[in-house]
């Protein structure tokens, strides 16, 4: 009887495991009731789905802990897939296949994967290492540097009338030099948008093949219905887009016509990013 109540009691441990959150404080809400959920009423929601992108602001840690847990609640309540990730780049996909069928893992697992060093490993680690013991694949869902060099070098014509639309394209300049304060200048534009929406193009590509239920990790304007990888879906003649959860900091502004779900976490003391890059381009 005591061994059958310690096992119960594993069991159910176990199954705590990924049951509450991570302690952030914030506001999930359903963007088309205005409803407030709460994080298990979420997962339920998006349990549903085939494809789901979850848009994050690269340097918010919250976010990559939010991130996590939803991976591990997803899989826990359905087989997962396959996780895709904007992080990684098609010539690193042959080193992610080979250390997930490495035992154990590399030591040097950053290395073994060709990590590029814009992403912080130290916040992108955790849900790496997850999904790597996992037994459905993580896949590349950028562009390579090559790729982008060509790109940017001779942008291609983009098909697809929602991609293509002038208020779409509007929006991403405006974000682009925003993102870079203003320092552009004019004639770089054009090419930064393409390389832009060819990775939204890649993205939507490659969650159209990943098997399904398909999970993608992105940045929050690549996530966002309106202006990202959803209308490359759409415009690649899938009749439905995929499901999206932004995790936006408070004090932003996501609309419906952003995203589904969005998941408020604490505002972070803003970074002088301008600062870097006013220096850059010694201004």
């Amino acid at each position: 009887m005591r061994k059958f109540l310690l096992l119960a009691l594993l069991m159910l441990s176990a199954c705590q495991h990924v049951s509450n959150p991570p302690s952030v404080v914030g506001e999930i809400r359903d963007l088309r009731s205005g409803q407030t959920l709460t994080a298990q009423e979420l997962v339920a929601r998006l349990e549903k789905p085939l494809r789901l992108i979850v848009g994050e602001q690269h340097d918010n840690r919250d976010h990559h802990q939010l991130q996590l847990w939803l991976l591990q609640s997803l899989s826990e309540r359905r087989t997962q897939g396959s996780l895709l990730l904007e992080m990684l780049t098609p010539d690193q996909q042959r080193r992610v296949d080979d250390v997930r069928r490495t035992s154990p893992p590399p030591a040097d697992l950053p290395g073994a994967l060709a990590w590029q060093s814009g992403w912080d490993w130290n916040v992108y680690g955790p849900v790496v290492r997850f999904a790597l013991a996992q037994p459905y694949p993580l896949l590349a869902a950028n562009l390579d540097t090559l790729e982008v060099r060509t790109v940017y070098a001779n942008p291609p014509t983009l098909s697809g009338s929602r991609s293509s639309a002038a208020s779409v394209k509007d929006e991403l300049l405006e974000q682009i030099s925003d993102s870079h304060c203003g320092l552009l200048p004019e004639s770089q534009m054009p090419a930064m948008l393409a390389v832009q929406q060819q990775r939204d193009r890649r993205m939507a590509e490659r969650l159209l093949v990943a098997p399904t239920p398909s999970l993608l990790f992105a940045g929050a304007y690549h996530a966002r219905k309106d202006v990202g990888v959803p209308i490359h879906v759409l415009d690649l003649g899938e009749p439905q887009a995929p499901v999206v959860v932004v995790l936006a900091e408070q004090g932003s502004e996501v609309t419906p016509a952003m995203a589904d779900y969005v998941w408020y976490t604490p505002a972070t003391p803003p970074q002088d990013y301008c600062a870097q890059m006013r220096k850059q381009f010694g201004k």
